[in-house]
């Protein structure tokens, strides 16, 4: 799609814009547009007016994502700094901007003095992100703390959503397909800053202790099974260390993959496919990613709002009979060549 065909924006909007740099992987293709809009009346502006079949995608830190080498069709929208914000409402509760960084919120709420958001410190991305998957670590959920958040509909409607609205459960939630998470409120409790930051600190060295922190990595790779842990199970089954092109599974801690320099995204979620084979080949568990995967696969046939050349319509850019096994990719999609080691 033509720029002219977009509507006008008072924010940064990019053509063919490269994604890699903005994810932790440091690997992947390029969005077809990357929108970075101004303030919320800009975004919700060129949501409601560009085509309704464009696909729209939130980006935050790009922690917990593989975007495959051939790109992200249609519009991927980055909450900037005028989304970072984080502010008392009361003597516990927070308004966050759904730019906000977990490490942001919760040392507004050390300074404020809420306890209860100490575990925000630990997890690697944005408030729309971790409202959207219900993120956790270190005995909290979101779902344990989010009052409420706005949302910007892929209409353009803005709507509040109280977190029962969400239905979460385990890294999950119920938010609409192609919403964004624009800001939030979250509720903890009465607490000294000084006995908070000590929690923050507690949380800090664990991480550091067991987590390929330095490393080019995506976070937390599979879910955990009901009763289980996801690192245990790979590690059982041989994984640890090994590797597909430039892309390995952490010797450090086995729920974890890293790009080593140079792996492709193909390389990375050809890895993960490699691991859940095993996993399932020696214990019987079936692992589900927790990771994000987004985008096409290299070589991919797109037309030129990144749908597949010929595949019949269904709204939203979803396709009618389509089976999805990814966020935006379709079963049969052609991927890339991946090797095993």
């Amino acid at each position: 799609m033509i720029a002219d065909a977009l509507p006008k924006v008072a924010g940064k909007l990019t053509c063919n814009a490269p994604l890699a740099p903005l994810v932790w992987f440091k690997a992947g293709g390029a969005a077809d547009w990357l929108f970075e809009p101004k303030d919320l009346a800009d975004l919700q502006h060129f949501v409601r007016d560009i085509d309704p079949s464009m696909p729209v995608m939130a980006l935050g830190l790009g922690s917990n994502m593989i975007v495959r080498d051939g790109g992200v069709p249609g519009v991927v929208v980055r909450l900037g700094k005028p989304f970072a914000k984080a502010q008392p409402v009361d003597g516990v509760t927070l308004d966050c901007g759904g730019g906000a960084s977990g490490i942001l919120v919760s040392s507004t709420a050390r300074d404020n003095g809420v306890a209860g958001l100490e575990f925000l410190r630990s997890i690697p991305g944005t408030v729309g992100g971790f409202v959207r998957m219900n993120g956790g670590a270190y005995g909290g959920e979101v779902r344990d703390i989010l009052v409420d958040c706005d949302v910007l509909l892929r209409s353009g409607e803005l709507v509040t959503l109280d977190a029962a609205d969400l239905d979460y459960s385990y890294r999950h939630s119920e938010l609409p397909e192609g919403a964004i998470v624009v800001s939030a409120r979250f509720r903890g409790r009465e607490g000294k800053p000084a006995d908070i930051q000590s929690e923050m600190d507690r949380i800090s060295a664990a991480r550091e202790e067991s987590q390929p922190l330095r490393s080019k990595t995506g976070g937390s790779t599979f879910r955990n099974p009901e009763g289980q842990k996801a690192w245990q199970l790979v590690d059982a089954a041989g994984c640890r260390g090994i590797k597909i092109g430039g892309a390995q599974v952490s010797e450090k801690h086995t729920n974890f993959l890293i790009n080593t320099g140079n792996a492709t995204s193909a390389d990375i979620e050809g890895l993960g496919e490699e691991v859940r084979r095993r996993v399932r080949d020696t214990s019987g568990v079936e692992l589900e990613w927790e990771i994000q995967r987004v985008g096409v696969y290299a070589g991919a046939p797109r037309d030129g709002v990144g749908v597949y050349a010929g595949a019949p319509r269904d709204g939203v850019g979803v396709y009618a009979g389509a089976p999805q096994d990814a966020v935006g990719v379709y079963a049969g999609a052609p991927q890339e060549q991946v090797g095993r080691k």
